[in-house]
């Protein structure tokens, strides 16, 4: 603790004791409980109570008032726990006679202040944080502070009640592994004390036939084998696996739903990895009897485990499949394909009951259809899944919902009554099919997928979130369809397809809905990053209105859809403009043209999202090399700069340093100098023709003063950029080690523009009048003033001070105790830290 805050402790303390004060509010009171846990972490010894006596009198006095406020006696209880977490701190403590009256028998619990759920959690983080020694944990298990914990864990606020298990898991934890020195048994006499007491409440409460306690020692057991991976976790298991196996099977308590999490934290935990044990039998029995809701979580957590025995994946994987399975098979009768399974779990009667219920259908298949999700995005599945039945079951749900499957069987139309128009459903669905798009298997359904499809991107009820799924998945399947063709006859097929798409495309890009506009064109934007190169997507995209109809909605009265419609266009330029066969200059999609167009949004359009998808736009097609030879390159880069320094918008000023240092690295590579423009150069020699021509490029771009400037934004991150990139600069004429002697500056002719230049960069956002070009003597288009710059700026001081924290002075310990003081009047006004 330093100094000052040392005298400013004992105001605060008295200030907190006082009744008559205001009370402060909960966040200021936590930033203080932080600081003395960082105290207290760095420091174990009793000096910090011995030297700092109005910690002990606070106590005191919150405890000797008859009514104290909530807040501060919920914050006196944490603070003790923080200083009692060191053991000669608690028995300073003990000594003073203080702990007895904050978490004994004598504590606060027979108190009406009791019943506010503050004073409860501090009480309880109080305890958590005290019980790190020995003599912490006997005090709790001697003075009757064991009974309250476990009443805890059925209080009524949610926070306490967690809280409460949360340090029953931590007690027990450190009780087993800081009072044992050999292996457990089965044997309560061989555990400590205080084990023994958490040991027994958790297997009474499970005998207890209460669905109350049960559940509490249920979260209890999740917590610690989803935390603790010590070998006396089996121990503990075998004690109770017995009373979990009662609960699949006998209904006198329904404890079924929290069975899945339990299971999963057991089988992820290395101590239950052998696949020959009790436990698995146990696994499987949970699979088998469990409801289809709430063995799916079980299943797919399953799945994903590394080790887990074959014949329990298998099982695992048709528990997740059932739903799909019923689907195929309800969608024909007699049964037309193969279904996805051989053989059920648990009984197939069950399943066909929750879809054939308006209230759970759609909850049951978006939730299988959120964890086939998941394990279709896994890199290494551990089981295969049947994917061409798969996406079969997918297409029939698809269909069910827009109505363009009319099933033969009773359970078929039962099931599409209640998924008609179920957009939840659709988006579940259409989501998987995307991710179906990258495994193999599926070909041969290609055809009737793209029907479906279609379906859904031209029909009129498709709501505006689904079309959106739907243009998705046909994105990712356009992928797929171009990599399949090869024949004549794909061809064909593909060409059709396509034709097909962009007849829809056109209609959607007229749509008076703004989110189907936009869509589309976010739509366009994915399927030409991906298939600009192929000859046949580009002759349909041109042959097509898709490129006009785009260009028009520039001037789209939403500015989401301006935003999309510029990244389209940017895209478009590639197959358009800067493809080898694009059409002729003097036509409508011309690059001078688009440019013109993007340049007029950047500089006039009303909201940001438009321009900063310009800003993008334009150091895209630079990285790509679009923008001409390095002459036109530079023109270009200097238009947009200029544009760009003046916006209101700070991304869109980020987004223009972006395009500044893709254009650095690319000229610095142009002329023979370092590839990475953070490499230092080996000299600083002024006279080397390329470092010369450098200088020349960047301050006929006009980058110098954009960057200088930059320093200077009142928006931080605008800042911290362009001080790397002029950092990196920097590396390519001067060596870490070399910069200019602030004197010999102070005599050049550019001296004093220079100095100037640095006493100003100092100020930063609070900077006025910034030097145009010319003003204060700084000439930042003169190559030579420039490089005295890059020498004498001191550009890593400036570095860090835009690194800093905004609040770094204010968040000091001493501010926060100060504020403290101001806040409740104790000091002079003109003491006060304000900020």
């Amino acid at each position: 603790m330093t100094r000052e805050c040392g005298v400013l402790l004992p105001g605060v303390c008295a200030a907190l004791a006082d009744p008559r004060q205001p009370g402060l509010d909960d966040t200021c009171l936590e930033k203080l409980l932080d600081w003395f846990r960082s105290l207290t972490w760095f420091d174990p010894t009793v000096e910090l109570v011995q030297d700092n006596p109005c910690l002990t009198e606070l106590i005191s006095s919150v405890l000797a008032l008859a009514e104290p406020s909530p807040s501060i006696l919920s914050f006196t209880l944490q603070l003790a726990g923080i200083l009692a977490a060191s053991e000669n701190r608690f028995q300073h403590l003990q000594q003073e006679k203080l702990l007895g009256r904050l978490f004994g028998r004598d504590g606060p619990r027979g108190r009406a202040v009791w019943e506010d759920a503050s004073v409860r959690s501090g009480w309880v983080k109080g305890v958590h944080s005290m019980v790190h020694h020995q003599p912490a944990l006997h005090f709790l298990c001697s003075g009757g502070g064991m009974d309250v914990i476990f009443a805890l864990q059925g209080d009524p606020s949610l926070f306490v009640a967690s809280a409460a298990s949360q340090l029953l898991v931590h007690m027990l934890t450190f009780s087993v592994e800081s009072e044992t020195s050999k292996p457990l048994s089965t044997k309560d006499c061989e555990w400590p004390a205080c084990a023994q007491m958490i040991k027994k409440h958790v297997e009474d409460s499970l005998q207890s036939g209460s669905a109350s306690q049960v559940e509490q020692s249920l979260k209890l057991l999740t917590s610690l084998f989803g935390s603790c991976y010590a070998a006396w976790t089996e121990v503990l298991w075998s004690d109770v696996a017995k009373q979990i196996e009662s609960f699949l099977v006998e209904e006198t308590v329904q404890a079924q739903h929290m069975l899945a999490n339990l299971l999963l934290n057991v089988a992820r935990s290395p101590v239950f990895c052998d696949t020959e044990g009790s436990f698995w039998a146990l696994v499987t029995s949970a699979l088998e009897h469990l409801t289809p809701v709430q063995a799916c979580p079980l299943a797919v957590g399953l799945l994903k485990l590394c080790k887990c025995p074959q014949d329990v994946r298998i099982q695992a994987l048709t528990v997740l499949l059932q739903p799909m399975d019923c689907i195929l098979r309800a969608a024909s009768q007699p049964l037309e394909y193969a279904g996805l399974l051989d053989e059920s779990v648990s009984d197939p009667v069950t399943v066909e009951s929750l879809l054939s219920s308006k209230t759970s259908c759609a909850g049951l298949l978006c939730q299988t259809l959120a964890h086939l999700e998941k394990l279709l995005s896994l890199k290494h599945l551990r089981v295969d899944l049947p994917y061409m039945s798969l996406l079969r079951s997918l297409m029939t749900i698809l269909q069910f919902c827009n109505g363009l499957l009319s099933p033969a069987s009773p359970l078929g139309s039962t099931i599409s009554r209640n998924l008609i128009n179920c957009f939840r459903v659709q988006k579940s669905a259409l989501d998987v099919l995307a991710a179906l798009s990258e495994k193999k298997g599926c070909d041969t359904l290609i055809g009737s997928l793209f029907d479906v499809l279609l379906a859904y991107l031209e029909s009129p009820n498709t709501s505006p979130t689904v079309l959106k799924k739907a243009f998705q998945a046909t994105s990712k399947w356009l992928v797929r369809l171009q990599e399949l063709s090869c024949s004549n006859s794909q061809c064909q097929q593909t060409e059709k397809i396509l034709e097909d798409v962009f007849v829809v495309l056109q209609k959607r890009l007229c749509s008076p809905c703004w989110e189907v506009r936009d869509s589309s064109l976010e739509f366009l934007t994915a399927v030409i990053k991906c298939l600009r190169d192929q000859d046949g997507f580009r002759q349909c995209l041109l042959s097509s209105e898709v490129p006009r109809l785009t260009e028009n909605l520039l001037e789209d009265p939403e500015s989401y859809v301006r935003a999309s419609a510029v990244t389209a266009v940017g895209h478009l330029a590639f197959v358009t403009c800067f493809a080898p066969e694009s059409p002729v200059a003097g036509n409508q999609y011309n690059k001078e043209n688009t440019l013109a167009k993007l340049q007029e949004i950047l500089s006039t359009d009303s909201e940001g999202f438009p321009r900063r998808a310009v800003i993008s736009i334009f150091t895209k097609w630079l990285r790509e090399g679009c923008t001409g030879q390095l002459e036109d390159t530079e023109q270009f880069v200097s238009r947009v700069i200029q544009t760009v320094e003046h916006d209101l918008d700070w991304e869109v000023r980020l987004g223009g340093l972006e395009l500044v240092e893709v254009f650095c690295s690319q000229t610095i590579c142009q002329l023979g100098l370092s590839e990475c423009p953070y490499a230092p150069a080996p000299s600083a020699v002024p006279s080397s023709t390329p470092q010369n021509e450098l200088l020349r490029v960047f301050c006929r771009a006009k980058l110098f003063g954009f960057l200088f400037r930059s320093l200077c934004d009142c928006d931080k991150p605008v800042g911290q950029r362009a001080c790397d990139i002029l950092i990196g600069l920097r590396g390519n004429f001067y060596p870490m080690s070399t910069l200019e002697n602030p004197q010999e500056i102070e005599d050049s002719p550019a001296g004093r523009g220079i100095a100037w230049l640095q006493r100003t960069l100092r100020q930063g956002s609070v900077a006025q009048n910034f030097p145009t070009d010319g003003g204060n003597g700084v000439d930042f288009q003169d190559p030579d003033s420039m490089m005295v710059a890059l020498g004498a700026i001191d550009l890593l001081e400036l570095h860090d001070e835009l690194n800093k924290s905004s609040d770094h002075m204010e968040e000091s310990p001493q501010s926060l105790l100060q504020d403290i003081l101001a806040t409740m009047g104790t000091i002079e006004e003109n003491e006060v830290d304000c900020y």
